[in-house]
């Protein structure tokens, strides 16, 4: 027998045990935890017992993990499909060597943070200016990695702020750079293009825009962007000085980019200081992983605690639940970086899976979501496992008791998700209200909570740039952990090429100089109405 066929088996024995009753061991919470610097990750409200979760570990060494994440971080070209190294762990390591082809890829890594750093002073402090004077406001224009990166990061730093404002740009229909720019003055204004090959159709596009919006009041506009890009050639026939273009390499995937310049934005908004203080966090997130045995390593355990929801129990989707306003953006962002990762249907050698890949990922921060899809993770008919994230504490301390009740909600959930409700308790809920017969057995039904469904919880004190560098990171090892168990790889996307070649052939047809001959009668008639809608 299989360790898979061992968990499969393990999983069908334990689903209807409930979860509460794994806590007659009195040290069960210990036992399900573990620390990590700033960290706690909680996952004894799962029904994971010590069984399971020796089969689960046995499942990440019969995949061989230790030794993919030793080539991850020494530079082994480990997505096979476009022969490149994986190494967004450079990017926040400032120390030690990491070759690739036998070359040292650090030097150049370091020499482009320097830039960086020379470059957010300059803006700062005030020596780049605009046509009109001191930068006031910055527009990052990318899409994808480069964009739901520094935008969620720049939300969650906004304690740190200190520089000018961040503003963000991804998506291509007009009404997104029309809002952005809407109040904001050319004259003092960065705005940053953000694109790898400087080709991407969403974000050059909206740059020509944002050059005529800046043309309109500014002599030489070109003067007054920055690129994120290696496409040199390129950045130079817009006009863009190469003082102001940073590149990075091919082994940094858009999803995985924000810790280099693609955080460029990040930088300016809260300092080079702040923004390294990010990256130590992430570091120290790495060497965790790195370092830790499997089954006391935080990213081993969420990534284990994802397959034995997704994979043995069936659970198709997971909600991210952070308990922190500042990280509303962060759902979005892991929907990108796992969905996109993972979201395959064949194994390294091109074999059909055999099972089904990542989850569908989402959520909202508490308590907003309470008041909106709580419901049906309470009480409807599919169970969806729960992430939580909580601080301790607060960046409002004249609001610290707001904080403690944000607090309460969030273990409170945890363990209403757990417990649950029973017909005899919510019977005699209503029978002290004065419901009696029929009546009192009918309202009490509407008020039983299954309960049984499980959560994680990840606590932390702060959430400050090297807690937050910590979290992006955990998830980053735990999407790679997931992807070497199901034997798929987490770093190629080719998902999103054929929508967008399609585009490019229908674009003649909606405006109406093809026929759209060899498209499909429902594509053929829906493009003729559009063409109609806009006369």
């Amino acid at each position: 027998m299989t360790i898979w066929t061992e968990l499969l088996t393990h999983a069908e024995a334990v689903k209807t045990r409930r979860i509460a009753e794994l806590f007659e061991n009195g040290n069960r919470a210990a036992e399900f935890t573990c620390e990590s610097g700033p960290f706690l990750f909680d996952y004894s409200k799962t029904n994971i017992d010590a069984a399971a979760l020796d089969l689960l570990v046995r499942l990440a060494e019969d995949a061989d993990l230790a030794a993919r994440r030793e080539a991850m971080f020494t530079g082994a070209k480990i997505n096979e499909t476009e022969g490149r190294a994986v190494l967004h762990t450079a990017l926040r390591n400032l120390s030690h060597p990491v070759c690739v082809d036998g070359e040292d890829v650090m030097p150049k890594v370091r020499k482009t943070h320097a830039r960086m750093v020379g470059f957010a002073r300059d803006v700062r402090e005030g020596r780049f200016t605009g046509q009109g004077g001191a930068i006031t406001d910055v527009v990052n224009i990318g899409i994808g990695g480069s964009d739901l990166g520094p935008a969620m990061a720049v939300l969650a730093l906004a304690p740190y702020h200190d520089g000018p404002r961040c503003h963000f740009v991804s998506n291509v229909d007009g009404a997104h750079i029309h809002d952005r720019l809407k109040g904001l003055n050319p004259e003092t204004t960065l705005v940053i293009v953000a694109s790898k090959t400087f080709t991407t159709i969403e974000t050059m596009t909206n740059a020509e825009t944002a050059r005529r919006w800046m043309a309109q009041t500014v002599k030489d506009p070109a003067a007054q962007f920055a690129a994120l890009s290696t496409a040199s050639d390129k950045t130079a026939a817009f006009g863009i000085h190469p003082a102001r273009v940073f590149g990075f390499e091919d082994w940094v995937g858009g999803r995985y980019s924000m810790w280099g310049p693609i955080g460029l934005s990040l930088m300016l908004a809260i300092g080079p200081e702040q923004f390294d203080a990010m990256l130590r966090g992430a570091a120290a997130m790495d060497a965790h992983f790195h370092a830790a045995p499997l089954a006391q390593n935080l990213p081993v355990l969420l990534a284990l605690v994802g397959i034995w929801h997704n994979q043995f129990c069936g659970y198709a989707t997971r909600a991210v639940l952070p308990y922190d306003q500042r990280l509303s953006r962060l759902p979005a962002y892991l929907q990108q970086l796992e969905m996109e990762s993972n979201g395959k249907r064949v194994s390294m050698d091109g074999a059909d899976l055999p099972y089904h890949s990542g989850p569908v990922v989402w959520g909202e921060p508490g308590t907003n979501g309470q008041h909106a899809f709580y419901q049906l993770i309470h009480q409807g008919t599919r169970v969806i496992p729960c992430e939580f994230m909580l601080a301790a504490e607060g960046h409002e301390p004249d609001l610290a008791h707001q904080h403690l009740l944000l607090a309460a909600n969030c273990l409170a959930q945890s363990e209403a998700l757990m417990r649950g409700r029973s017909l005899a308790e919510a019977t005699e809920i209503m029978r002290k209200k004065g419901l009696t017969g029929a009546e009192l057995e009918r309202q009490a039904r509407h008020r039983v909570f299954p309960g049984s469904r499980p959560s994680t919880t990840l606590l932390y004190p702060k959430l400050t740039p090297e807690v937050f560098g910590g979290i992006v990171a955990l998830y980053e090892h735990r999407v790679f952990v997931e992807g070497v168990i199901l034997g798929i790889n987490s770093f190629d996307q080719w998902g999103v090429e054929l929508g967008k070649e399609l585009a490019l052939a229908l674009a003649p047809v909606l405006e109406g100089t093809s026929d759209g001959a060899g498209k499909d009668g429902s594509t053929r008639a829906l493009a003729a109405r559009v063409r109609a809608l806009r006369g």
